[in-house]
């Protein structure tokens, strides 16, 4: 973060994780796959009215995603060059792919007035999990997500979940 901006603040906070370390399978050797991300602070009313087949939006697209490319070049210097693959998704991504209202990225949780929710519903036998559930967003929270709704229906059930991962595995 910078400055005495919050972590709301656009283009001042960045998240990176790499599943790929706890799952080499994502990525062939040598390779690893990141993820880095704003925490949901991009503004929306930019890309509205936007056509996603259209020169501005695709500009904006490499203008906004500026800030997380300098982000990274702090970490790996020469990330641009050995980067393989790279996709950038914008708000409309979201909107068109995840079928999220207004491109959300996880729920607007501020830290010091709530949290996210657990897995347990009203509903009787169903659960949730996935970013607008505790942890939050982020390829490792989602996981952790689902590990908790999974644990959520019983502790016994932990034995046959790591023998379904090993079998995954194989």
């Amino acid at each position: 973060m910078t400055g005495n901006r919050g972590i709301d603040a656009e283009d001042n906070a960045a998240l990176l994780s790499i599943p790929s370390v706890h799952d080499d399978s994502l990525a062939p050797p040598g390779h690893a796959v990141l993820h880095i991300y704003t925490p949901a602070t991009e503004d929306y009313s930019r890309w509205e009215n936007l056509d996603r087949t259209s020169p501005e939006y695709k500009a904006l697209k490499t203008e906004r995603s500026q800030f997380l490319w300098n982000v990274l070049e702090k970490i790996i210097p020469d990330i641009r060059t050995r980067a393989k693959i790279v996709q950038v998704g914008t708000p409309l991504t979201h909107e068109r792919f995840l079928r999220r209202h207004r491109g959300s990225y996880g729920p607007a949780i501020k830290a010091d007035e709530g949290s996210f929710p657990f897995p347990t519903t009203p509903i009787s036998g169903l659960l949730l999990c996935g970013d607008s559930c505790f942890p939050g967003i982020g390829v490792p929270a989602v996981a952790g997500s689902g590990l908790l709704a999974a644990n959520s229906i019983s502790l016994d059930s932990i034995p046959a979940q790591m023998k379904l991962l090993e079998s995954l595995k194989s």
